[in-house]
């Protein structure tokens, strides 16, 4: 795709009198070209636009525009980038910097093991203390997984922290728990001692322990999209490894190619390419968090009602939805229930 940008947060005038300068930026080869445009006279509206059309423009960058030119733009196909101004080098890079930061700061409240995250002073709480305050987005995310552990009658189960906590998936040493430490953790496994009104929080018990990585990527990816939609971003991949979530279609109005991977292949290995817009692709396999011992492969997803991981059979369960955090939810709920 290029992106048109004129010089210096430079206004795009009006009748186009005088000499207009561009930077023509390709986010494919990564070139910036530099092109010049004379005005044209009472034309420039049109001219502009078919200057920019011509060299394949899909986006212009610029300080302000008039409505004229605005409806040429519009008409050409060109899309115009709200409030943003100067090199679209900078412009990509706050938006990276910006989508980054979010993830970031998301991380900071939902991790289990980042000492003085939301999640961490939640399950390091004291034993007496059973009501609590949470935040927006830690209610709203633990409504989903209660959802979802009611729907699955606890094949899938929120607060599993007790037992998720026992298995290292990337350690290079490969350990199994023993047999007593995943009863006493399994034990201690149910969403039903979790009670969520509005804000308000009530553990069941001192022991209950929560751990929303089954489904916290696909809320961070929906309020990624939210961010970028918000900034005017009308076509983009959010991709966070299992999580891929659209925002459109590809700038040339073509869906985007989304590529299921091969289990126990290389990366680049596809099984099946799925037409994508506006929508989200998750998967959950054995294939990606797991090690193999004594003939057995031990994964990620673990059953809360043994304390083992899942086998039944099943590889990968990939869900397509509008939102990221259902399909995080349904995939492993999915996973979990079995055929």
């Amino acid at each position: 795709m290029k992106i048109a940008v004129t010089y210096e947060n430079g206004q795009v005038f009006q009748h186009f009198g005088h000499t207009e300068e561009f930077k023509v930026y390709d986010t494919e080869d990564k070139k910036i070209l530099s092109s010049q445009v004379v005005g044209t006279g009472g034309s420039g509206h049109e001219a502009l636009a078919v200057f920019l059309k011509n060299l394949g423009v899909k986006v212009l960058i610029c300080g302000g525009i008039g409505g004229g030119a605005r409806t040429a733009l519009s008409q050409a196909g060109i899309e115009l980038y709200p409030g943003a101004s100067g090199d679209a080098d900078q412009a990509v890079e706050a938006l990276l910097n910006g989508s980054l930061e979010l993830c970031r700061s998301y991380e900071n409240i939902f991790s289990r093991t980042i000492e003085g995250s939301e999640i961490y002073k939640l399950n390091h709480r004291s034993a007496d203390e059973q009501t609590v305050t949470v935040s927006d987005d830690v209610a709203a995310l633990l409504e989903k997984g209660i959802h979802y552990s009611e729907v699955s009658d606890g094949d899938f189960d929120i607060p599993v922290e007790p037992l998720s906590s026992l298995w290292n998936f990337s350690s290079d040493e490969h350990i199994v728990p023993s047999d007593i430490e995943i009863r006493e953790a399994r034990d201690k496994v149910n969403w039903k001692n979790l009670e969520l009104a509005g804000n308000t929080l009530t553990f069941g018990s001192p022991d209950t322990a929560i751990d929303l990585g089954a489904i916290a990527k696909g809320y961070i990816a929906d309020r990624m999209k939210d961010y970028l939609v918000e900034k005017g971003v009308k076509s983009a991949v959010i991709n966070l490894g299992g999580n891929v979530l659209c925002i459109g279609k590809r700038p040339d109005g073509t869906p985007f190619k989304v590529g299921l991977q091969k289990p126990y292949a290389d990366r680049n290995e596809t099984i099946a390419t799925l037409n994508i817009d506006g929508m989200s692709v998750v998967s959950s396999g054995v294939y990606e968090r797991h090690f193999e011992k004594d003939g057995v492969n031990y994964h990620h997803i673990l059953n809360p009602r043994d304390g083992y991981p899942y086998q039944n059979g099943l590889i990968s369960v990939t869900i397509i939805s509008d939102l990221s955090v259902d399909g995080d939810g349904l995939s492993t709920t999915c996973f979990s229930m079995g055929l």
